[in-house]
């Protein structure tokens, strides 16, 4: 299991957390998907063995919510 904090400037209310959770959730390998609004964060835990940070970062800028930083 692996887990990333994506930093994502465009998040900012609660539609934003039902938008990014309801597009990140339903990925093959994804376990949890955490976003906390006030910090402007989502974090990730998943399957490195089924799906990428890259593809996470991809699934995010299609749904309008480019990533600024990683960690």
């Amino acid at each position: 299991m692996s887990s990333v904090v994506f930093d994502v400037p465009d998040v900012s209310c609660e539609h934003c957390e039902r938008t990014i959770t309801g597009a990140l959730q339903p990925i093959a390998g994804v376990r949890e998907v955490s976003v906390d609004v006030p910090a402007r964060t989502v974090a990730v835990a998943f399957d490195d063995r089924i799906v990428g940070v890259e593809r996470l970062k991809q699934v995010l800028t299609d749904e309008d919510y480019p990533v600024a930083a990683e960690r």
